[in-house]
C-alpha cells in the first residue's frame, strides 16, 4: 500500500469499522486478491494506471491550470455556473445577524454543508433544477436562469432550499437546520423545493425526505453533540473547545457516532447501525473470530460530508490537520473511472446491463476496489503534476481530478449514465 495517513484501529467491533484504517486494509486486501485472480467479479489491469493518471492529470491541469486545487467538497457545488453562492450566503447572513461571531457563521455553513450531503446521492439522468436569477429569500444570483442536474443540481437545489428556511423552525432565524425543521420535512415540501414533477422525477425523494427526517431525530436525542438548538453547526463548539487544530478523522468519528441511527438498520452489529457497511466473504479483520469479519465498511456520505466540513471549519480559523487519514470516495463517478479507464474489467460483461443493489457482493468489491486504486493513482497524478502529497493532499486529487474524469468517461461512453446500473435508495450513490 502507498504511504497514506492511517488512524489507529479500535478494537470494539463497532468501533473498528467506522476507522478509515479498516477501509484501507480490508480495500486492499480485496485488490490484493482480486490481483491474484481470486475475484468472481474483476480483473484487475495494471498497465492502464499510468494513462488514467495522464488522462487524471491533464483534466487537472485544465481545469486548475496554476494547479491551486481545492478541496473536493460540497462548497464546489455551490459554484456551479461560475456563481459565488457562499457570498450570497455570507451577505445575507450578515443582514439577518449584523453582529454574528465567526463562530456563528461556520454553524451555519456546517448546517448547509451536512443537509445538502445528505441530499447528495445520484439524482438520475432525467432530474433538472431551474434557478432563476433573483427570488424572495436573498439568495439572487446575478445572472439568466441556468438549468443545473445531477449533483450540481442537488447542490444548488438545496442551497436554495436552505435559504428558504425549509430546513428551520425558526422564522426569525432561516439559515440553520435544526431538529424541528428537518422533523417537518416531507416528500411533498422537499420536492416542492427540488422542482420535482411527473416529467421531472428525482430518484429516492422519499427516502431522502425520510434521512432528513431521521436526522432531526438524531440532533434531538443526542444534546452532548448536537447542543440545546439540536442542530449540525453545534459540532463547530464541540470540536474546537478554544483549539486552533482538529482532525479530519475526528471530524468523521463524530459524524458517524452522531449520524448512525439515521442509515437503514438492515446494516448492524449488536443493534448498532453500521451505516455503509457492507457483506463481503473477503472482507476480514486480521483478529480471527473478529465480530466484524465479513463487513466491507465504506462510510461514503459521512467521509464526503467531513470533506465538506474542512472548509467551514478553516474559514473560521480553524487548522484541520490529517487530511489523507480520510479515503477516496467509493461512488460510481471515481469507480466508474476505473472501469472505463480499463484498469477493472468484469469477468462477465453482461453484469454492466444487470440491475444491482448496493448490497450486492459485485457492487461491494467493486467499491472496495476503488478505495485502494485511488490511493494508489494518487501519488502518479502528482508525479505527472508536479506535486507533493502536502501540495495535493487526496481530497485535492478526487477534486481535480478522479470525479470529474469518471464523469467526463461517462459522458463519452455512457451518455453520462454510470458503467453499471446501481438500484438507489437515495442514501449510498
Amino acid at each position: 500500500m502507498n504511504s497514506v495517513a492511517t488512524y489507529p484501529i479500535k478494537t470494539c467491533p463497532v468501533a473498528e469499522l467506522r476507522c478509515t484504517t479498516t477501509i484501507r486494509l480490508r480495500a486492499n486486501a480485496l485488490l490484493a486478491r482480486a490481483r491474484r485472480g481470486e475475484s468472481a467479479w474483476f480483473t484487475v489491469n495494471d498497465g492502464a494506471m499510468v494513462t488514467t493518471a495522464a488522462l487524471v492529470a491533464g483534466l487537472t491541469r485544465s481545469r486548475y491550470p496554476d494547479l491551486t486545487i481545492p478541496y473536493h467538497s460540497r462548497w464546489r457545488h455551490f459554484e456551479a455556473g461560475g456563481h459565488d453562492r457562499l457570498t450570497v450566503l455570507n451577505q445575507r447572513f450578515d443582514q439577518i445577524s449584523p453582529h454574528a461571531s465567526r463562530a456563528e457563521r461556520a454553524r451555519a455553513h456546517i448546517d448547509l454543508a451536512l443537509v445538502s450531503v445528505l441530499l447528495d446521492a445520484g439524482a438520475g439522468a432525467g432530474w433538472r433544477y431551474l434557478e432563476a436569477g433573483d427570488d424572495s429569500n436573498g439568495a439572487a444570483v446575478p445572472s439568466p436562469p441556468q438549468e443545473f442536474s445531477r449533483s450540481e443540481g442537488l447542490g444548488v437545489a438545496s442551497f436554495h432550499a436552505f435559504m428558504s428556511g425549509l430546513f428551520s423552525s425558526d422564522p426569525a432565524s432561516p439559515l440553520q437546520a435544526d431538529a424541528k425543521g428537518l422533523q417537518s420535512v416531507t416528500a411533498d415540501n422537499l420536492g416542492a423545493a427540488f422542482q420535482v414533477s411527473a416529467s421531472n422525477p428525482l430518484v429516492g425523494l422519499e427516502g431522502r425526505a425520510a434521512l432528513l427526517r431521521r436526522l432531526g431525530h438524531a440532533l434531538q436525542d443526542q444534546p452532548e453533540l448536537f447542543g440545546p438548538q439540536a442542530r449540525p453547526g453545534h459540532l463547530f463548539n464541540l470540536l474546537t473547545q478554544g483549539k486552533k487544530t482538529i482532525f479530519a478523522h475526528d471530524i468523521l468519528d463524530v459524524l458517524l457516532k452522531g449520524l448512525g441511527q439515521i442509515w437503514p438498520a438492515q446494516n448492524a452489529i449488536e443493534n448498532v447501525a453500521l451505516g455503509d457497511c457492507w457483506r463481503h466473504p473477503a472482507a476480514d479483520s486480521e483478529t480471527a473470530g473478529s465480530a466484524s469479519d465479513g463487513w466491507m465498511p465504506f462510510h461514503k456520505l459521512s467521509q464526503w460530508l467531513t470533506y465538506s466540513l474542512l472548509e467551514p471549519f478553516q474559514w473560521a480559523g480553524i487548522n484541520v490537520a490529517g487530511l489523507d487519514a480520510l479515503t477516496g470516495l467509493p461512488e460510481y463517478r471515481n469507480g466508474g473511472l476505473f472501469l472505463d479507464a480499463g484498469v477493472l474489467r468484469l469477468r462477465d460483461a453482461a453484469q454492466a446491463d444487470r440491475l444491482h443493489a448496493a448490497g450486492d457482493e459485485m457492487i461491494v468489491e467493486w467499491r472496495a476496489l476503488t478505495v485502494a486504486l485511488l490511493d494508489e493513482l494518487a501519488p502518479l497524478v502528482r508525479e505527472q503534476l508536479g506535486l507533493t502529497a502536502a501540495q495535493m493532499p487526496l481530497a485535492c486529487v478526487l477534486e481535480g481530478g478522479t470525479w470529474a474524469a469518471g464523469r467526463l468517461l461517462a459522458q463519452q461512453l455512457h451518455q453520462g449514465l454510470p458503467p453499471l446500473n446501481i438500484q438507489s435508495d437515495g442514501t449510498v450513490f
